[in-house]
């Protein structure tokens, strides 16, 4: 599998093989993280691979620029259609991005990735314990990595 993740020291990006045969994770820096063989079962994470934390939840793997970008574009090629009087290109022009964006997510790969964080584990088999998308969650991580911050801040004052 792959794991796209940023070093927890200097924060640079790093795309490294993960998996049996490769059981560990190395920055520039001087970071190294082995991955104990209980994070992994077969090529299916149960944690985490760079932070160890066991809260994973999945997505599609496609960019959201270009997303997003299609949306505009359905969108705008749409407004055109409709500001000249064609209202049924206008709508045959969302039904079209619709068809498109509909077939992108039967046919894109699911991706694990770490609430806390934010690894990305790719072409990981991935199992049913790990749900979508829980806001919740998120907001729990989240509020844990301010408190981080402000007591990193006000230790070193």
């Amino acid at each position: 599998m792959q794991l796209v993740y940023h070093c927890p020291t200097c924060n640079l990006l790093h795309i490294a093989q993960a998996g049996a045969a490769h059981r560990d994770l190395s920055c520039s820096c001087g970071w190294q993280r082995d991955i104990p063989e209980a994070h992994l079962e077969g090529e299916r994470p149960l944690r985490c691979l760079c932070c160890g934390n066991e809260d994973l939840w999945r997505q599609k793997d496609f960019p959201q620029g270009v997303g997003l970008l299609l949306v505009a574009t359905g969108a705008t090629l749409s407004t055109i259609f409709y500001w000249n009087m064609n209202p049924v290109w206008a709508i045959g022009v969302l039904l079209v991005f619709a068809a498109l964006d509909m077939a992108l997510y039967f046919l894109m790969p699911d991706v694990l990735v770490c609430y806390r964080c934010k690894a990305r584990h790719r072409r990981a088999s991935i199992g049913e314990q790990h749900p979508y998308f829980d806001l919740e969650t998120n907001e729990r991580y989240r509020q844990e990595a301010l408190r981080l911050a402000e007591t990193e801040k006000s230790s070193s004052q």
